[in-house]
């Protein structure tokens, strides 16, 4: 279920914000690797200069995250 609903959410992300299936599907995956890495509810996915940026919870707190180009999950402080 919860699968479906992170689908569902970059499908309309994707609707809404103009992108195009291919960068849909990437956004998929990232947020995919997030979960992996042991965050969840990620949220407010946006390129930046620094790499993509998004929110997710881990143990119970709210965190900013950064991706960078190589694929690594980093914390903002």
């Amino acid at each position: 279920m919860p699968s479906q609903i992170i689908a569902s959410v970059a499908l309309l992300l994707a609707i809404a914000g103009g992108l195009s299936p291919a960068l849909a599907r990437t956004q998929e995956e990232l947020v995919a690797r997030i979960q992996a890495a042991g965050y969840a509810q990620a949220s407010d996915i946006k390129s930046t200069a620094e790499g993509t940026t998004a929110k997710a919870v881990k143990d119970g707190r709210q965190v900013r995250l950064v991706v960078d180009s190589s694929g690594q999950i980093k914390e903002q402080k």
